[in-house]
């Protein structure tokens, strides 16, 4: 059994990258999105840290969070986060499979999420950068919209308003489609 060794930087931004179990498509309605946005909230008021870009796909999501000085520990807010998601759907039809394996079985999980999660520590403005570009053109990438623009569940709205974005950024509105930006310095493993 592999040992996975997380990230130490006291006080860092973090991309992350959440994938639902089977990739069931959880979030492709508003309710759950909503569900999803109340846990995040709470999880943020037990244990504060800044949400700097999110976008929400229908089987995943990627967000950038940065903690507070001194503080590293992302993962138990992850979890806190999956968990807080996860109870919210108690009672509704889309939590627990007629035959959960053995093992999620003996660890007590659900069929929401995947066990695991990716995280990459941002390094400098740059890598940053990279990855606020590869979060808001997510939408696009996966077929979900013609442009950053045109993707509700996404933060792009929030750069454009900040003015680091220009509101037509990577846009084909009535014009042919743009080139997709290069993501190869990207690690393959987090960009489902």
């Amino acid at each position: 059994m592999p040992t996975y060794v997380r990230a130490f930087q006291p006080g860092g931004i973090f991309f992350l990258t959440l994938v639902t179990f089977g990739r069931r498509p959880l979030f492709d309605n508003r309710t759950n999105i909503a569900r999803l946005r109340s846990s995040l909230q709470t999880a943020k008021r037990e244990r504060p840290f800044a949400v700097l870009a999110a976008v929400v796909l229908p089987d995943h999501l990627h967000l950038l969070w940065e903690l507070p000085d001194g503080d590293s520990d992302f993962s138990s807010r992850v979890g806190r986060f999956k968990a807080l998601f996860t109870r919210s759907l108690a009672g509704t039809k889309m939590v627990g499979s007629a035959h959960p394996t053995a093992s999620r079985a003996r660890r007590r999980e659900s069929d929401v999420w995947q066990r695991r999660f990716w995280e990459h520590t941002i390094r400098d403005q740059d890598d940053l950068n990279l990855h606020l570009d590869y979060i808001h053109y997510n939408p696009v990438k996966h077929g979900l919209a013609t442009c950053p623009h045109a993707y509700a569940a996404s933060s792009f709205r929030k750069w454009v308003r900040r003015d680091v974005y220009a509101a037509a950024w990577l846009c084909s509105c009535g014009r042919p489609a743009v080139r997709s930006p290069d993501f190869t310095r990207l690690d393959a493993r987090a960009m489902e």
